[in-house]
């Protein structure tokens, strides 16, 4: 596959995700005229602005500093790592300076899809990882054989996993049809999902993550393509909301 440039932005978010300026200082340098887009000054906050174009600063050209904070909705095929020698990887995807500074928090299988969220800030990271933090996962699930009621009993008291030694955490599962169902985690386990659903005598034949937390997969974003997360969405992390259940 070929890479997929990411989403274009709003001129004042692009302006405060590559700089240290909070939204309302981006907004007033645009306005001044102190931004130009491709060579021409553009004073409109809201113009849209793809990752091609250079974007400059009284001159200077911007490059992003700081922290990054990225939304990707992952295709199948690839993996969640920095390199590999077999397939491609999600870092393929992405069309930013020095994406080998980035790390995913939270990885999918390569036959999973959906949202991945991907950073170079370690503690942000380990807010969303910690099973003691409990950042809720929700995952769309589709299944080989109907979903037996029981299920849901079984996943909330949680479920002894082959080779583990203790219950996975409490999950949330809420049926959909007969082979389709929700769930929603707070660890991270290898395989889980489909462990959880092995330990049933049932498999898992379509695996998508749709949220992590309280940000959800942005529905405008095609499968590869991605995009810098709000400061909402950032804060969002450390929100007591997200220890818990809702």
């Amino acid at each position: 596959m070929s890479k997929v440039v990411k989403k274009p932005l709003r001129l004042d978010r692009y302006l405060s995700s590559v700089t240290d300026y909070s939204r309302s200082d981006a907004k007033k340098l645009i306005k001044s005229g102190d931004i130009a887009v491709g060579g021409v000054v553009v004073t409109d906050v809201r113009y849209m602005v793809s990752s091609d174009v250079l974007v400059s600063l009284n001159g200077a050209a911007l490059r992003h500093v700081g922290p990054r904070y990225l939304m990707l909705n992952k295709p199948i095929g690839y993996i969640c790592a920095a390199r590999d020698r077999r397939h491609s990887t999600v870092l393929d995807l992405l069309d930013e300076d020095n994406p080998e500074r980035l790390h995913v928090a939270g990885r999918l299988d390569i036959d999973t899809t959906g949202l991945v969220l991907l950073t170079d800030d370690g503690s942000w990271s380990h807010a969303i990882t910690s099973p003691h933090r409990k950042c809720w996962k929700s995952y769309y699930i589709e299944t080989a054989d109907v979903i037996d009621d029981r299920t849901i009993a079984h996943f909330a008291r949680g479920v002894f996993l082959k080779d583990d030694k203790v219950r996975t955490l409490p999950g949330e599962l809420t049926i959909l049809a007969d082979c389709s169902a929700r769930l929603k985690i707070c660890e991270g386990r290898y395989h889980q999902v489909k462990r959880m659903f092995g330990a049933e005598g049932n498999a898992v034949v379509r695996l998508h993550r749709e949220a992590i937390g309280e940000i959800q997969l942005d529905p405008h974003l095609a499968e590869g393509e991605y995009r810098y997360l709000t400061e909402t969405e950032v804060a969002s992390v450390y929100n007591v909301k997200n220890v818990g259940s809702e």
